[in-house]
């Protein structure tokens, strides 16, 4: 009778010795029956739950498919999460850039006492608009620019980290001066449009890089490159290096792979502003070269050519003094404090943002693909 009822359920066919002549207790023949199931039959319905669709497998782990991505693709998304960045910040932290360009500009000390008298004289002058004189040529270059900056940034990261006799702490740094080489082809066009407008010339974005290219040319538009190179290469090494290892100390401390959106902004500005303090007098040579204009002077400003790096190092020197090459410094330690902060934060989260997604889909793709194989 057990094998005929044993037969219909499709279960085998229980032998004598698979149940014991007695049974002590209750307790005892619920383990019995618990190690008869476990080593026979694990699931003995599974064949009829649902007899025409194939089990499937199970998908990879998010974990795994993020372990897994390429240096190409941590690039791609470093690249998509620095474009946001870097227009968000830039359009957010304009006016303070326009101050310190006006602080910098040649014969600036002339016509302002401070920084709260350039704000001052700007608003009278021009009114609110004043302070975003060239922001559509911050927009369209900083996106650019602070896209290939931090997909440079994760490439060179991603790649080093694979090289197993390559120092890891400098990793970041190194990271830190490709991105900055790379993104300076796209910056200095894009800052020397911008702070010609800042300084006074007149017109619209586009009207200003056509003067640039019939008075110089092509060429014209990267005056002010070698001392933008200086002054980006250790601000940005000092910056990225400085995040990249407050970030790290962080995570360490709280146990987590990831910032949370308050430890970005704090990381970010301080990384800034120990940037900002140390590199004003590169940047203040930079924006010398940038604001001067051939056979013209906006007023005041930028009445004297320099011939380059080192003639205007020495002409600050002659004129100003030591004094000269901290001018403006307030306003840009500020700019960058508050510029790292935003800009990383944006960055961290349209990072984290894009590459969530990006896993999810993907882990979705592999698990149809392992589905239908």
């Amino acid at each position: 009778m057990e094998a005929n009822i044993s037969s219909s359920l499709g279960l085998p066919s229980p032998s004598p010795t698979d149940f014991p002549t007695s049974l002590p207790n209750f307790n005892g023949l619920i383990n019995h029956f618990t190690t008869l199931t476990l080593t026979q039959t694990p699931n003995p319905f599974a064949s009829i739950s649902n007899p025409t669709q194939p089990r499937s497998k199970p998908g990879p782990k998010p974990q795994t498919l993020l372990k897994n991505l390429s240096v190409f693709e941590r690039a791609f998304i470093g690249a998509a999460g620095g474009g946001i960045a870097g227009a968000f910040t830039y359009a957010c932290l304009h006016p303070l850039d326009t101050i310190k360009t006006k602080m910098q500009t040649k014969g600036a000390s002339q016509i302002y006492k401070n920084a709260l008298d350039a704000v001052s004289q700007t608003f009278s002058t021009n009114g609110i608009l004043g302070f975003y004189r060239g922001f559509s040529a911050v927009v369209v270059g900083s996106t650019a620019s602070s896209a290939v900056y931090f997909g440079t940034c994760e490439f060179g990261k991603s790649f080093l980290s694979k090289q197993e006799n390559f120092p890891k702490i400098l990793i970041p740094p190194t990271a830190g001066a490709l991105g900055n080489v790379l993104s300076s082809a796209i910056m200095v066009p894009k800052e020397l449009i911008t702070q010609r407008m800042q300084a006074g010339a007149k017109g619209r974005s586009y009207e200003v890089l056509i003067k640039i290219l019939q008075n110089d040319g092509v060429m014209g538009l990267y005056a002010g490159y070698s001392a933008t190179l200086l002054r980006n290469l250790p601000a940005g090494v000092l910056s990225y290096s400085s995040f990249e290892y407050l970030k790290l100390a962080v995570m360490r401390e709280t146990n987590k792979n990831h910032l949370e959106p308050i430890q970005s902004v704090i990381c970010g500005a301080l990384a800034g502003a120990i940037s900002a303090s140390i590199t004003t007098p590169l940047d203040v040579v930079k924006t010398r070269l940038m604001t001067q204009a051939r056979n013209e002077a906006v007023g005041k400003v930028a009445a004297v050519m320099y011939g380059g790096v080192s003639s205007t190092i020495r002409e600050i020197l002659k004129e100003e003094g030591w004094v000269g090459f901290t001018r403006g410094m307030g306003p840009r330690v500020l700019h960058s404090a508050c510029f790292s902060a935003l800009g990383y934060f944006a960055f961290e989260t349209a990072r984290i943002a894009i590459l969530n997604e990006y896993v999810r889909r993907k882990g979705l793709e592999d698990v149809v693909v392992v589905s239908s194989s």
